[in-house]
């Protein structure tokens, strides 16, 4: 079968094939341990479950308007309007299926073969391949180990040609943890302004900071740059709701207008109900974040110090989100060698799947999930101990 010549340019994404792999395993009667995906362990809060649930009964369950229902893009709004003093109104929300939709409307809206797109880098899988796939060349400008992958102003300016037309930005990081400073991120915003191009903040983890970590939401900066910031977000990680499917994407009207009509012509409107739910967790369910993040910090200090015990590993404390990125690269040895050869003897030898660095830009590093248990952290690491000691 001939295919769109357009799928040459993207592979598979490097966490759902970990996933897949990992799946094979379990279905053949292997005890894996799945630290490869970024998705939370906690139940989805109960209000919102309940929210939907009634929504549900009362027969929610039809077309709404395509860029969402509008209680809920004002709730979205007012959130942002009262953490960081953002200035959208519902009319500059699109909520959309996931935010990893809401980036893809963004790329398809924005670049045009021959854009460029300057991304820190390791970043996650999809962000070079949707640039990819709308034609344009992603720039990656790596950041490094030595100071917990913290996103520096001048390298990212460095980067930008004439062909620039957006930086992408995700801080908290996936994979990383590594975030962008205060100062940084309005150098940065000011540098895009003068030139035309637009500041694509993806905080899907936003509220996966640490204490003592100085978190930064370019939202903060939309007052004074209303045409230059976009702030893409998601309901998934920050209240537990992946399987629900609901992200949202706010900026500029006319880019607005575009991700909208994009929309009409993909997905349609997000699910009905699972907006009242989402609605409803925004509204309610700020004692269960709180005491989410607070388990996500002790899950994060026990993963990191045993990591940092292993042999041939060494593992800087994420700055945000939920991923640990150690340096694993002093356990190459033989066939063993780079991040790949390492996440299949550690998925097959010790039952735990972890990312490839490579995927994310960094065959020096595996990612490895603390959305699971400390109990089965500390499985993980003790089986991790015992296929790197050989």
């Amino acid at each position: 079968m001939r295919l769109a010549e357009r799928m040459d340019r993207i592979g598979e994404s490097a966490t759902l094939k970990v996933m897949r792999l990992a799946s094979e395993l379990k279905a053949q009667g292997v005890d894996v341990l799945d630290l490869g995906v970024g998705e939370p362990d906690f139940p989805s809060p109960e209000v919102a479950v309940a929210a939907a649930r009634e929504a549900l009964a009362a027969g929610f369950t039809k077309y709404t308007d395509g860029t969402g229902i509008a209680s809920l893009r004002s709730a979205i709004a007012g959130n942002l309007a009262a953490r960081y003093g953002a200035p959208w109104k519902a009319r500059d929300v699109v909520v959309t299926v996931g935010a990893k939709m809401a980036l893809f409307h963004l790329a398809m809206a924005l670049i045009d073969p021959g854009d460029e797109a300057v991304i820190p880098s390791p970043c996650w899988v999809s962000f070079p391949e949707q640039i990819r796939f709308a034609g344009g060349a992603p720039v990656l400008v790596p950041t490094s180990g030595a100071d917990r992958f913290r996103v520096h102003v001048e390298p990212l300016i460095a980067a930008m040609t004439p062909c620039t037309r957006a930086v992408i930005l995700n801080s908290p990081s996936n994979p990383t943890g590594g975030i962008i400073h205060h100062e940084d991120l309005e150098r940065l915003v000011e540098e895009c302004a003068r030139r035309g191009v637009l500041l694509v903040s993806d905080e899907t983890y936003d509220r996966f900071v640490y204490p003592g970590e100085p978190f930064a939401s370019a939202a903060s900066l939309a007052v004074r740059f209303p045409e230059t910031v976009v702030v893409v977000g998601s309901l998934s990680k920050t209240y537990s709701m992946t399987g629900w499917r609901l992200g949202f994407l706010c900026g500029p009207p006319a880019l607005v207008r575009a991700a909208a009509t994009i929309q009409s012509h993909s997905t349609s409107n997000p699910t009905s109900f699972a907006m009242k739910g989402a609605e409803a967790a925004i509204a309610g369910a700020e004692p269960y974040v709180e005491a989410m993040i607070e388990e996500y910090r002790a899950r994060r200090d026990l993963l990191v110090a045993g990591l940092d015990a292993l042999p041939g590993v060494t593992c800087q404390p994420p700055s945000g989100a939920f991923y640990a990125f150690p340096d694993v690269s002093g356990t190459y040895r033989g066939e063993r060698r780079g991040s790949t050869a390492l996440a299949e003897h550690l998925l097959r030898e010790a039952g735990v799947a972890v990312v490839p660095g490579a995927a994310f830009g960094n065959d020096d590093h595996v990612r490895i999930s603390f959305a699971c248990s400390r109990a089965t952290l500390e499985d993980a690491l003790g089986r991790m101990r015992r296929a790197l000691t050989d």
